[in-house]
């Protein structure tokens, strides 16, 4: 089996954030998406050993922004590739409050999505958080950054915790 002809899907890249018992957490993942228009609901899929996970199960909700084509290597590692357990993703690239409570960067996003938890799904290595969604906003003009843009232009690697990692 080939599996890099999972490299052929489509992704965009996303920060998903959640707040609990005074926790910020957040990550980046590739994994998001519109799952109903009526009523409006998205999908993530999130790693169970990141610390974001156990956040959104605790708050029973999240937000996910839309990374947009003005993000650098910079602000995907902040996100990415360091934890929420000993450090404050949010404090560099500031921090508004969605209308869930959860925490979000405003800066090299194009949309912002509100969600309250309706169902966890055990999918293996990832969980599936299903949302309802209770607001969204365009926040800027800019295409956001794709997963294909992140590998070939960004020269952006797949971490071990992300869903299209291969090993």
């Amino acid at each position: 089996m080939d599996l890099t002809a999972f490299f052929k899907m489509s992704y965009g890249l996303y920060v998903v954030s959640a707040e609990a018992d005074g926790q910020k957490a957040g990550c980046v993942i590739n994994t998001a998406t519109q799952v109903t228009a009526e009523p409006p609901r998205m999908m993530v899929a999130v790693h169970k050993d990141n610390v974001t996970t156990g956040v959104i199960s605790a708050a029973g909700a999240f937000t996910v922004t839309a990374i947009d084509m003005t993000a650098d290597m910079p602000y995907i590692g902040n996100f990415g590739f360091r934890t929420s357990a000993n450090y404050d993703k949010f404090e560099k690239y500031g921090c508004e409050t969605s209308a869930v409570g959860s925490p979000y960067s405003p800066q090299h996003a194009c949309a912002v999505f509100a969600c309250k938890v309706v169902e966890t799904v055990d999918v293996g290595s990832h969980l599936l958080f299903v949302g309802d969604v209770v607001d969204a906003q365009k926040l800027s003009d800019e295409a956001p950054l794709t997963y294909s843009y992140y590998h070939s232009t960004l020269k952006g690697k797949t971490p071990p915790k992300a869903s299209s990692y291969q090993g």
